[in-house]
């Protein structure tokens, strides 16, 4: 029996845990040498007929999909027309997108023969060992006369069993690595599937650490823990920080998705003391409106969040990923407003305002209508209005998200935001004109090139601050040049404040005395000229030094020197 376990990803960078995982548990256990176990994955940025050619000549005896809210639409229209040309394969469908609705995914699928249901190891092990479907938990199936069963769920497994997924890295190169520690979340939250799994289970920290010594030992760029939060165990949390900061690499990042409130000093002073761009963390504070964060079950002391991200701060080694979500129970406009005021407040690395994704089998669906939640009937089921949030005020802030992605975010306008931000009553205001001024002159249309962003951003300084125009128009070269060694200099950054005589003149020194660029011995002057910028700004009252050789690992900017008069 051929079986093949069928991933679409959201990007090619992306790679599939669970296949992987559904595939090395199996293995373990199916004895019959018959039984063939193959992977394929794609993307849905792929043509349906590409995956729908690959998948016929590989002829599998059993298919199966891993469903998400990010492809199910794309699987939906492969797995159809799979049926077609293989109209004697058994289609299976798994993960958190079919799991709670199974039977109606079968009544509108005919072509699919049955919904692995939650956890799915043992379960696929067991169907890959032929096992009568009558008697296998976990799964809804048909019938050959049409009937649709529900067999009983699964009890959770022990996550010790399930083997070691990685063995030739070949096959993840220029990829995400996806790693679980733990399955289960402590938490409650109503708009989040892991609280249905409320049995919290731990890998044995000994299994994990030459694990995750493989990933040391080849060098992988980044290894993304799934683990709903990571830090709820703080003997665990720190055995593996331990582990991670002491057989650092110097390349290998690892992500963590963890609760701000439960860091405690011992994980902090830990974290401080890391290489930068070792780990970045990722903290969910959704809402800070009180109402808004007892009605979704949330525990989260903000003013503990608050402190922590700072401390984590200190240093300036750590990557921290706020988020926030937009259509939760009693947040209107204002409160979000004051929400969004508080997390910027703290200056995350990145800032990432999201909309509430209504997830089949959450809480929240269960009391969609209570809630007046009107979402979208396609996938990934955002919310349109809530009794607290209009629709008009959802396009208000879907502006403001992309401002921040543009102008937070991208972390090219470090020097500019700052100053700008003086200019307005609070940052959340200066988003919502910057969103007003795009939608005005159509510019959320048009795809831009990154300089065309610096430019636009000066014209709506013009509009809005117009004595500011020479000061921000210094912090966007000052930006521009911290991350690019550009060629050609930009339009928007103005005439060119050195004559050239000026500037070979400093270089010449620094050929002979090397004062603002250590490590430059090897190198004549043109090629040190090349490998940096420098620039004078009359606003601010300073020349700059850009070096290229030498950038932050966590943003990636040039290194900086004050160049004395």
């Amino acid at each position: 029996m051929k079986i093949l376990l069928t991933a679409i990803n959201a990007k090619y960078i992306h790679s599939n845990l669970a296949v992987y995982s559904l595939r090395a548990y199996a293995q373990s256990r199916v004895t019959d040498p018959d039984t063939e176990i193959a992977l394929a994955e794609y993307t849905i940025n792929q043509q349906t007929d590409d995956i729908l050619m690959d998948i016929y000549r590989r002829k599998p005896d059993v298919l199966c999909f891993s469903c998400y809210i990010w492809n199910i639409s794309y699987v939906e229209t492969v797995l159809r027309e799979v049926h077609k040309v293989l109209p004697d394969t058994k289609i299976w469908l798994g993960g958190p997108e079919v799991s709670y609705d199974a039977v109606a995914v079968l009544k509108r699928l005919p072509e699919v023969t049955g919904v692995m249901k939650g956890e799915g190891e043992e379960t696929f092990a067991e169907l890959a060992e032929g096992m009568e479907l009558v008697g296998l938990q976990g799964i809804t199936w048909r019938r050959e006369d049409g009937e649709i069963i529900e067999n009983p769920w699964r009890p959770v497994m022990d996550l010790n069993k399930v083997p070691f997924v990685y063995e030739d890295m070949a096959d993840f190169e220029h990829k995400i690595i996806y790693y679980e520690s733990s399955r289960g979340c402590p938490f409650r939250c109503s708009y989040c599937l892991s609280s249905i799994d409320k049995i919290l289970r731990f890998r044995n920290v000994e299994k994990v650490k030459p694990e995750l010594q493989f990933f040391i030992d080849h060098k992988v760029p980044q290894v993304k823990f799934v683990d709903r939060t990571f830090n709820c165990s703080h003997q665990h949390a720190m055995e593996i920080w331990k582990y991670i900061a002491e057989h650092d690499n110097g390349i290998t990042n690892f992500h963590f998705e963890v609760a701000a409130d439960l860091l405690n000093e011992e994980e902090i002073a830990l974290i401080q003391t890391m290489r930068p761009g070792l780990i970045q963390l990722e903290i969910g504070v959704q809402s800070t409106n009180p109402d808004t964060v007892k009605e979704i079950h949330r525990t989260m002391d903000f003013e503990k969040v608050s402190e922590n991200v700072r401390a984590v701060q200190k240093n300036g080694n750590v990557h921290q990923h706020l988020d926030l979500i937009a259509g939760l129970p009693y947040e209107n406009l204002k409160s979000f407003h004051r929400s969004f005021n508080d997390v910027y407040a703290l200056r995350p690395e990145q800032l990432q305002l999201g909309f509430l994704k209504v997830l089949k089998g959450s809480y929240m669906q269960e009391h969609q209508a209570e809630y007046g939640l009107v979402v979208k009937n396609i996938p990934p089921y955002e919310v349109l209005y809530t009794d607290w949030l209009p629709y008009d005020d959802v396009l208000r802030l879907k502006g403001i998200e992309e401002m921040v992605e543009v102008y937070y975010n991208s972390g090219q306008f470090t020097q500019t935001m700052p100053e700008l931000e003086k200019y307005f009553k609070d940052p959340f205001i200066m988003y919502a004109d910057m969103a007003a001024y795009y939608d005005k002159n159509g510019y959320f249309k048009i795809n831009h090139k990154r300089a065309a962003r610096y430019e636009i951003l000066l014209e709506f300084v013009k509009e809005y601050a117009p004595k500011q125009m020479d000061v921000v128009r210094e912090l966007l070269t000052y930006d521009y040049y911290l991350r690019e060694n550009a060629g050609n200099r930009p339009e928007f950054a103005g005439e060119y404040q050195m004559d050239k005589a000026e500037v070979r003149a400093f270089y010449e020194e620094e050929a002979e005395s090397h004062k603002y660029l250590p490590g430059y011995e090897k190198y004549d002057r043109n090629q040190m000229r090349k490998m940096t910028h420098l620039e004078r700004f009359l606003c601010l009252n300073k020349t700059v030094l850009f070096d290229y050789r030498e950038r932050s690992p966590l943003t990636h900017e040039a290194r900086t020197v004050i160049i004395a008069k």
